[in-house]
């Protein structure tokens, strides 16, 4: 392919611009070029081919030029500027070459002769112009989107991150407010209650952005429920259901925690909450549902930034592949999470 290109194609381009200029010619003037001279003919078709190598190779020059002083010259400017360079040397290829050729044959040169070997070979240099450079224009196009595409991405990953940044200092916060309040009545609980918090933040740690089994989620939900029960009242009647069937689905981590601990910030009342995790069809559902307290029976707001966190970031994780629906209905205040997980 490369030797055609090279050595072949410029003497096609050369005699497909003199077949062309020949059969407009005779149309024009109702003759047949192949009844002329036969070393006519051959002067012609040697100078038309020699216009051909000439003009590929100023062109491929030409863009070899251009790549390398302007890489990013693909926009507009950049197209409007090479064509007129390519035509303006395609032009005086044209009439250095053509113009002398058609000035000493036949019956010399004519504004109709003029005309003819001025438009054709520029025509032929637009199209070879075309075909040419589509090649960089894809490549250009591509390129574009691929570092549309990185800069996205990072700055998803650098709002991701942020929302993660958010949540820490939270969750810190919680943890340590139980452990400091144990510590007054139950020492070696509070030892534990360290051992359990550290496993935790163990397992926060981890990257963020990366799809971990659900069995892991669960085991983590587990060891916080642990650990927040023992600040809550005697009075709390808790109920788990973790279906047996969740088990190596991927998901993002830290998406089910802000609904527990929220249920857990605001319950009251009859201090019910229950817990539940299934597998609906090719959809994983969470849901935690927990009774508030009678000041929040009344319009009062049962989230925070721990919930506006976690929706940004299924928005950014779960795109059109999640939902997330909160409802207070009297004494009750529900969180359902559904997300399409990958088999």
């Amino acid at each position: 392919m490369k030797l055609f290109k090279k050595y072949i194609f410029p003497a096609v381009y050369g005699l497909l611009i003199y077949f062309t200029i020949r059969l407009l010619h005779d149309l024009a003037v109702d003759t047949q070029f192949w009844t002329r001279d036969l070393v006519l003919n051959i002067f012609e078709i040697l100078c038309s081919i020699l216009l051909g190598y000439l003009s590929i190779g100023i062109f491929e020059a030409l863009f070899r030029f251009y790549d390398k002083r302007w890489p990013h010259h693909l926009n507009y400017r950049g197209i409007v500027r090479e064509l007129l360079i390519l035509v303006g040397v395609n032009l005086l290829l044209a009439y250095l070459i053509l113009i002398p050729m058609a000035a000493f044959t036949d019956d010399g040169l004519s504004w109709v002769d003029v005309a003819d070997l001025t438009m054709i070979p520029t025509l032929y240099a637009l199209i070879y112009y075309g075909i040419a450079r589509s090649r960089s224009w894809l490549k250009a196009y591509v390129d574009n989107k691929v570092l549309l595409e990185k800069i996205t991405n990072e700055h998803l990953e650098t709002e991701l991150k942020f929302l993660k940044a958010q949540y820490h200092p939270h969750f810190l916060f919680n943890a340590l407010n139980t452990i400091y309040f144990q510590m007054d009545e139950d020492l070696p609980g509070a030892k534990r209650s360290i051992e359990q918090f550290s496993e935790l933040l163990r397992y926060q740690l981890y990257d963020q952005q990366q799809q971990v089994p659900i069995a892991l989620e669960i085991d983590y939900l587990q060891r916080f429920i642990e650990l927040q029960k023992i600040r809550s009242t005697d009075k709390l009647q808790l109920q788990i259901a973790f279906d047996p069937q969740l088990n190596a689905q991927l998901v993002y981590p830290l998406l089910f925690l802000p609904l527990v601990e929220n249920a857990f910030k605001f319950i009251g009342g009859d201090y019910q909450m229950l817990v539940d995790a299934r597998i609906s069809d090719h959809y994983i559902v969470f849901s935690v549902e927990n009774s508030v307290p009678l000041v929040m029976q009344h319009g009062a707001k049962t989230g925070g930034i721990g919930l506006e966190n976690l929706q940004r970031r299924l928005d950014l994780l779960y795109p059109d592949r999640h939902s997330l629906k909160l409802q207070q209905e009297n004494n009750q205040f529900k969180a359902v999470l559904k997300l399409e997980y990958e088999r």
